[in-house]
């Protein structure tokens, strides 16, 4: 039988969550068995019991939070009900090798510990610092949820066996904090597919007719800065006197309705687009076509020590960066991005004016974040990480063509 890995996240379904699928289909290919528990996605991604490349995907029905934090225990709750209901399905068709968390929320080594005494190992993916992005979401949070997120999260690391960090500074949080010993503690950076993310011919019909495109793709949350861009945009245009350019704003959020009632507040209507969701295609045609990219998470505890997913892929794509000055940032893009005072919506709107106006320097940038995702920072180094991780936790699994396919288990949610 092949080692099953069971994958447990809530902040996101999948595929859409895209870390979590190149994590799932890496793991297959490696010859491991691999079950996803998920929610379902709203208007994709929604089928309760499928299977994609070979990864069983199950999904339950969940409606995100709206509101403060008693909107987030309803929906952490229900999560942990269902992820539970599922587990104990999967676990009863069969052995699971290992139960593999993602976070937030910092609550799913419950549903490990329960599946524990059937000989699970627990494996930790710490996606984010829960604590700190409490504090961003929550800055006049009361005291009392604030340590309860430093309570879960201490329980979360003292029941995990092994952990996985998307980055030194997480790895640093997992030994310090979480007192885990650092043999115990992996780096597996969350980075592009280069088969995905290659750079193509640009489309000027995304222009709009103006001479430039500004880009943005990534979620659109709280602590994910889409305001201050939003607010540079409206600097660019009515201080800094431009009217040659576009923006496209991919992805989704929390607050993309508040966004987009931002963007009429600002009267830049005429000149920003929110499309949503959009295919694999038109990220990369849209990327192909930017000219400059927006990185606009503000500096605070939580996003200074984080890998941005974008910054990454927008290196990947060849497209220079305008970040506000986080440490992680920095770690990731070196070169390829201008770093601006923290949270400062005027020097965005001026790094991004220079940038326009000089083509070379935008190339160089381009050549220099492409080049060091192909040597260092591509999926294809991660996944390499991550199956070593698993080989060294579980022994090397037998290879696809060694085993024959499961049967299926007929789980449904």
């Amino acid at each position: 039988m092949k080692r099953h890995i069971l994958i447990l996240v809530e902040n996101l379904p999948v595929p859409f969550d895209r870390r979590v699928w190149q994590e799932a289909c890496t793991l297959t290919r490696a010859g491991f068995q691999v079950t996803v528990i998920c929610p379902a996605g709203t208007t994709g991604d929604t089928e309760p019991d499928v299977v994609i490349d070979g990864v069983r995907i199950l999904r339950y029905p969940l409606r995100a939070a709206a509101g403060g934090p008693l909107g987030y225990l309803r929906e952490y709750s229900l999560a942990l009900w269902h992820t539970l209901r599922l587990a104990i399905r999967v676990r009863r068709a069969g052995r699971v090798d290992v139960v593999q968390a993602c976070n937030p929320p910092d609550l799913l080594f419950l549903i490990a510990l329960a599946l524990r005494p059937t000989g699970a190992r627990f494996v930790f993916d710490h996606h984010d610092l829960v604590p700190e992005l409490f504090l961003s979401r929550f800055p006049g949070g009361g005291r009392l949820l604030f340590r309860l997120t430093q309570c879960v999260e201490r329980l979360t690391f003292a029941a995990a066996d092994a952990v996985i960090s998307t980055n030194e500074s997480y790895r640093r949080v997992a030994i310090a904090r979480g007192k885990m010993r650092p043999d115990r503690v992996a780096v597996v950076r969350s980075a592009p597919d280069l088969d995905r993310f290659t750079p193509r011919p640009p489309d000027p019909g995304l222009r709009g007719g103006k001479t430039h495109l500004l880009a943005y793709l990534g979620v659109m949350g709280p602590q994910d800065g889409v305001d201050h861009a939003l607010r540079a945009v409206q600097l660019l245009r009515d201080e800094a006197g431009r009217d040659d350019f576009r923006c496209i704003f991919m992805g989704a959020g929390d607050t993309f309705d508040e966004l987009r009632a931002l963007s009429a507040e600002l009267g830049i209507t005429d000149i920003v687009e929110f499309p949503g969701r959009v295919p694999d295609e038109f990220v990369a045609r849209c990327l192909s076509t930017a000219d400059v990219c927006l990185s606009p998470d503000p500096r605070n505890p939580l996003n200074d020590v984080s890998t941005m997913n974008k910054v990454v892929e927008y290196m990947a794509m060849g497209r220079p960066i305008v970040s506000f000055d986080l440490a992680e940032a920095r770690v990731s893009a070196g070169g390829a991005a201008v770093y601006v005072p923290d949270n400062d919506d005027a020097a965005f709107a001026r790094a991004i004016d220079r940038l326009l106006d000089a083509p070379e320097e935008r190339c160089r940038m381009g050549e220099l974040g492409r080049r060091r995702v192909e040597q260092a920072l591509s999926w294809q180094v991660s996944s390499a990480n991550l199956v070593r991780f698993y080989e060294d936790l579980l022994g090397q699994p037998q290879t696809a063509e060694q085993v024959a396919e499961p049967a299926d288990h007929g789980v449904v949610a």
